[in-house]
């Protein structure tokens, strides 16, 4: 059995699950782009001349927290966790395929003791036969 993948976690039982699932994975694929992050900071660059003309420092900083930070950020964030996903998912196959090569060689070992262990037996059967032959107890 091949290791899980993330669209193998996703709960897709009924309609609404299953519209969920797309509507969300398709936004957060649209969302966390680069280009999305450059979009968004061109948005929130449109409101930054009215934000400067007010004068007020509060406003200027809730516009940098709220509207240029939160905004850019999240699409930036995800294109992070894109490829640390990716690199978690190279490793994860990497150990399926090492404990899968491991789990062959241990069951060629176990089939190379069994078929020792008949080869001992016959040789011990052979010498109890010698044995019982020549007199011995």
């Amino acid at each position: 059995m091949p290791p899980p993948k993330v669209h193998d976690q996703v709960k897709t039982d009924g309609f609404f699950q299953k519209l969920n699932a797309k509507v969300g994975l398709r936004i957060t694929v649209i969302v966390g782009t680069m280009w999305c992050a450059y979009a968004f900071a061109v948005i929130a660059l449109l409101s930054l001349p009215s934000t400067l003309s007010s004068g007020s420092l509060f406003e200027i900083v809730v516009w940098i927290s709220s509207s240029f930070l939160q905004l850019v950020l999240l699409p930036i964030i995800i294109v992070g966790q894109n490829l640390m996903s990716k690199a978690a998912d190279a490793r994860s196959e990497a150990t399926y395929k090492d404990a899968d090569a491991i789990l062959h060689e241990a069951l060629q070992i176990q089939a190379h003791l069994e078929a020792q262990d008949k080869e001992i037996e016959r040789i011990l059967a052979s010498l109890e036969a010698l044995s019982k032959e020549n007199g011995a107890p």
